[in-house]
């Protein structure tokens, strides 16, 4: 038999707010637990909620960077549900009338083609309590309750784990670029939750979905949808019945576990807050909100292809972080030399901040000094290798590669006269090296050219050192 997945995306994405949806409550991270709180986000009966109006902004620029129609006329509901991270009984929320409906982001399918992710609303609402598990019982942090947040809930057209992957990786770097939120998978500011269901290919009707709750990372996204996948396909071969029930993900076990049967919509009791205002939505605040989205991560790689003729798949790595795009294109354009400015941050940059567990903001030089060393390499005044060795010293003391190199003493000896006679010696004193080259042993060429360099400490220009030695062994 053959299978096929059907996978629906509900991400909850935490707004970057100095306060929260309906409150003056701090929004930041971490706090004494239950600091960051009032009667409002604790839910103390006699408390009224006032809405952020910043909140509905960020909503209405990220339904227009998503390609959605925003409602001009929307209003909050009380969804209804007993559970201790939700003081008041009730979630303040969007039923029927969310502000943003029918968008779509595109991503890279099968055989390199585009494929539409449509999105089927976004709407905003009040996050819950922090649950905090001991083994003498469950603590509860009321600090995030009432953060705001949009849940974008995608249409069932995923149908693979990577898919799922792309859709979230593209959203997150849409919604960075346009700074609705910082979108820090680690904190809790970007929350995925995926329905899944699984079916023979040649069976019409979609088969029964469970719910994955609360999945926080890249790798575990694709790692459950995976396991949830094969777990129903093992279900459907054996006879067994699915049940549409709620799971959570187990990092650590590899594997799904029943939390609670999925709840039906009609369970949660949605009904009109009494407390809350309708909002309603002129077309010259879309208008104005519209004119403060950036150039787009997907547009900007689409742009860096054109003008510094990189490849797309460089384009699309160098433009997922906003701040990585910015410093890639002020050191191609200052360097006069786009495609080492993509290599040098994609490989050694890379490298470095990724073992001493840094960004790019955090680097002790500018974009205008990783043109100098370009500089210095195309040049020909340092080899690459020692440009390399240049970089290191960059990230270590966030000198200047002029300084490094000549403080240092690395620069590239151009001088032919000066290597040949270096050439001449380092042959003389290797004559079996010479005889190996002479029988065919072409290694031997490369012992030669490294005991002339460690001569030179690298220094000498690899360019000339290799037609000189060809030359000198023929």
């Amino acid at each position: 038999m053959e299978f096929e997945s059907t996978i629906g995306l509900e991400v909850h994405v935490e707004l970057s707010t100095n306060t929260k949806i309906f409150c003056g409550c701090s929004t930041e991270f971490g706090g004494i637990p239950n600091s960051h709180v009032c009667p409002v986000c604790l839910g103390l009966p006699g408390s009224i909620p006032m809405i952020n109006k910043k909140v509905i902004e960020y909503a209405i620029k990220a339904g227009l960077a998503l390609n959605c129609s925003i409602a001009n006329n929307s209003r909050m509901d009380r969804k209804n549900f007993f559970y201790p991270d939700c003081p008041k009984n009730y979630q303040i929320t969007q039923d029927k009338f969310p502000l943003c409906r029918n968008g779509y982001i595109e991503i890279e399918g099968e055989n390199n083609k585009e494929k539409k992710i449509r999105i089927e609303r976004i709407h905003i609402e009040e996050d819950a309590a922090k649950l905090i598990h001991t083994e003498n019982g469950t603590l509860v942090d009321y600090n995030r309750s009432g953060v705001p947040l949009i849940e974008i809930v995608s249409k069932p057209d995923i149908e693979s784990p990577k898919e799922a992957t792309m859709y979230l990786q593209k959203l997150k770097s849409i919604l960075q670029a346009i700074g609705v939120s910082d979108c820090k998978m680690e904190q809790g500011s970007l929350r995925c939750d995926g329905n899944i269901s699984v079916k023979e290919k040649t069976c019409i009707k979609l088969g029964v979905r469970t719910e994955l709750k609360n999945i926080n990372s890249f790798k575990a996204l694709e790692k459950a949808f995976e396991y949830e996948i094969k777990r129903h396909i093992k279900a459907i071969e054996n006879g067994e019945k699915i049940e549409r029930e709620t799971r959570r993900w187990d990092d650590e076990k590899g594997r799904t576990s029943v939390m609670r049967s999925k709840e039906q919509a009609n369970d949660y009791r949605y009904f009109p807050d009494g407390d809350l205002v309708a909002i309603k939505i002129s077309d010259e605040d879309v208008k104005r909100i519209k004119k403060t989205i950036p150039e787009l991560p997907y547009e900007m790689a689409e742009r860096f292809e054109k003008e510094f003729k990189i490849s797309k798949y460089d384009a699309a790595v160098l433009t997922s972080n906003l701040k990585i795009a910015d410093f890639f294109e002020n050191a191609a354009k200052l360097s006069g030399n786009p495609k080492s400015a993509a290599n040098w941050i994609m490989g050694d940059m890379s490298k470095f901040m990724n073992e001493k567990s840094i960004s790019i903001e955090d680097l002790k030089f500018t974009s205008s000094e990783l043109a100098d060393l370009i500089k210095l390499v195309d040049s020909h005044k340092i080899s690459n290798n020692i440009g390399k060795k240049v970089i290191e010293e960059m990230f270590e003391t966030g000198e200047s590669p002029y300084d490094i190199v000549n403080k240092k003493g690395l620069a590239q000896n151009n001088n032919e006269g000066e290597i040949y006679e270096i050439v001449k010696k380092v042959i003389l004193k290797n004559p079996k090296s010479v005889q190996d080259y002479k029988n065919g042993k072409k290694k031997a060429a490369k012992f030669i050219i490294g005991m002339i360099m460690k001569e030179t400490k690298g220094n000498a220009n690899p360019e000339i050192v290799n037609k000189l030695v060809n030359k000198e062994l023929r």
